[in-house]
């Protein structure tokens, strides 16, 4: 189970409290940890144009993949604009990444902050296991602007601290820029997501995340996002708020 938070924590790891605005000004909101405000040349957005479709698309994942194949899923309209969950490229997203998370403040969370070495092994251990964590890159209108990790809370050591079900699934969720924190976005895009898995996981009837209980912001991102607060967990690197979706009261919260 990667380091703590929301992963998000906010993001935070595998290692918030009113309705999600629905304008453009997101007012209120946690988003999850501060990072670097970061310009992206003209070039390297255009790795990213149609969608993320370029020549060296990772090839489909094979049926039955322990995820249900996330780089499918397609491109999601939210109130923020078009949303699209890419799965990671290392030669690709690799510095962008290692700067987010170099960030001081993510780095209290995520304790991942270091050399392009220590992001890459992070993220190597995901794309060289089994599948049941997958690395990806949040795009917002065709910036990348998050990074994201879907995972299987029920096949993680997280499922040992918690009653988890056949195919909990797990978010964490770190955003980018400066720009993109405490407007509420954190919230709009963990409800986006949340509902991409619910959407194409037929088979989860629960999203699961465990903030640091300290990230408060990342904690009431989730809340505006349909989660409800269901108890305090004890994690081996953190005391943790187990938020939970329920696929029943989807629409209800």
């Amino acid at each position: 189970m990667p380091p703590t938070d929301t992963r998000t924590d906010a993001r935070t790891d595998l290692r918030t409290a009113s309705a999600p605005e629905s304008d453009a000004g997101f007012r209120t909101g946690g988003d999850s940890e501060d990072t670097l405000e970061l310009r992206l040349p003209a070039e390297f957005l255009a790795l990213y144009a149609d969608d993320g479709k370029a020549a060296d698309t990772v090839p489909p994942a094979p049926e039955g993949d322990l995820l249900d194949r996330i780089g499918d899923w397609g491109p999601v309209l939210t109130p923020a604009g078009s949303f699209h969950l890419l799965p990671v490229r290392i030669g690709r997203d690799l510095p962008l990444i290692g700067r987010w998370i170099n960030d001081p403040t993510v780095a209290t969370f995520w304790e991942l902050a270091g050399t392009e070495r220590v992001t890459e092994a992070h993220l190597r251990s995901q794309l060289d296991g089994d599948g049941r964590s997958v690395p990806c890159l949040g795009v917002l209108d065709g910036t990348p602007m998050s990074y994201w990790e879907i995972y299987r809370a029920d096949l993680d050591p997280l499922a040992r601290h918690y009653p988890a079900r056949p195919h909990d699934t797990g978010l964490h969720l770190l955003l980018g820029g400066v720009a993109d924190r405490g407007r509420g976005l954190g919230g709009v895009l963990l409800r986006a997501v949340a509902d991409l898995v619910l959407d194409h996981r037929p088979r989860c009837a629960r999203v699961v995340a465990e903030p640091d209980l300290r990230n408060t912001p990342s904690v009431s991102a989730f809340l505006s996002a349909g989660f409800r607060f269901s108890a305090e967990v004890d994690l081996p690197a953190k005391r943790a708020a187990l938020m939970i979706r329920d696929r029943g009261l989807r629409d209800a919260l």
